[in-house]
């Protein structure tokens, strides 16, 4: 019994100094990791600088065409003839489609026929009316009925010439939605039909910035079907009204479109640009950390002979090409790190490699 409680007491032993070894080499490394010197990280640095940017307001907008319409079948009838191809460049006046007149035409050749008539029996009224074997009332009845003879065959005509379809102004066609054979009704539509040049865009701004513009000032838009670009145009016109919903004031730009490259229905960020510049702080987009707590920069400053980074919250204001307005936090000409921040923490020691030209924008330029 007693050399069992004697094994047992020496097992204990040997597994307690076991692990009171691992411990006390495991202190041993953290101590020399914490006596370690760690390298400063390496930074590339730009300054905050002034420049000058002009005032502007963004808006969102939509592309109108100058005049765009269905066109449709003013009579009815069965399409005899295509005379154009979808998507095709048209010229006001020429013909786009016609319909069936085979009735129409009998019925104008008898409409004829009875004018011929009445105009022998005018032209005899006219002889006895002279002679006096005639009343003037019977002379009266036979010119009202050659004028009323006249005008059936001249409303006759002008319906066949309705049979045929014509461009109502210069523009582009769309996708055809008629074949040969197709019976129209009236309003049915035959071809969609657009004026593209010159184009607009119709968008709005709120009722407080209306002192701030006006027919002629300069519009610049950007559309998702041409990412990086930008179209410029002029205000053309407003709404003599606010509406009263929004209190928003409606405006359209007119822009010169010859490449057909805007296309009405297009979604449009539209910037309605000032004459007015003014100076503001700015970094670009990349030094500044944005997070839900605000935005930060890392600035970097000297500290007991070392160069280090301090963590500043900054308020932001608006972004152009890749560039932040600083509106307040840190000064102009302090250095910050230009990316790369989360491999920083604040205090910490770094190493400038690079200082980035930050000279951009720094003129009177257009945002």
């Amino acid at each position: 019994m007693i050399k069992r409680l004697l094994l047992i007491v020496l097992v204990l032993a040997m597994v307690g100094g076991a692990v009171y070894a691992l411990k006390l080499r495991k202190a041993e490394e953290l101590a020399g990791m914490s006596q370690r010197v760690v390298p400063p990280a390496a930074v590339s640095v730009v300054e905050v600088r002034q420049v000058r940017w002009r005032q502007s307001l963004f808006a969102v907008g939509s592309v109108a065409a100058e005049m765009g319409i269905n066109v449709n079948a003013p009579l009815p009838g069965t399409v005899v003839s295509i005379h154009f191809e979808s998507g095709q460049k048209i010229k006001r006046g020429d013909v786009l489609i016609a319909q069936d007149v085979g009735v129409q035409m009998a019925e104008l050749d008898g409409l004829i026929a009875s004018q011929a008539l009445r105009e022998l029996q005018f032209e005899r009224s006219k002889k006895l009316l002279k002679d006096r074997q005639i009343s003037q009332s019977d002379f009266d009845a036979a010119r009202a009925a050659l004028d009323e003879a006249k005008a059936l065959a001249e409303a006759k005509r002008a319906y066949i010439v309705r049979k045929k379809v014509y461009a109502p102004f210069d523009g582009t066609l769309g996708i055809r939605m008629v074949d040969l054979g197709t019976y129209l009704e009236p309003g049915d539509p035959i071809v969609p039909l657009h004026m593209l040049d010159p184009i607009h865009v119709d968008y709005a701004v709120p009722e407080q910035f209306l002192s701030r513009l006006a027919v002629g000032q300069e519009i610049e838009i950007a559309v998702p079907a041409y990412p990086g670009e930008k179209f410029f145009g002029q205000i053309t016109a407003f709404d003599p009204d606010i509406d009263r919903a929004t209190r928003n004031v409606r405006i359209r730009a007119t822009f010169s479109n010859p490449d057909r490259r805007l296309r009405p229905g297009m979604f449009a960020e539209v910037t309605t640009l000032d004459g007015e510049l003014r100076s503001v702080s700015s970094l670009p987009q990349t030094a500044v950390t944005y997070s839900p707590y605000g935005d930060a920069v890392f600035a970097v400053v000297s500290n007991g002979g070392e160069t280090v980074v301090e963590r500043r919250q900054i308020e932001t204001g608006e972004v152009r090409h890749g560039r932040v307005e600083i509106v307040s936090g840190i000064a102009v000409g302090s250095r910050v790190v230009a990316a790369g921040q989360n491999k920083l923490r604040n205090g910490m020691l770094v190493n400038v490699t690079e200082t980035i030209n930050n000279s951009a924008g720094t003129d009177a330029v257009a945002p």
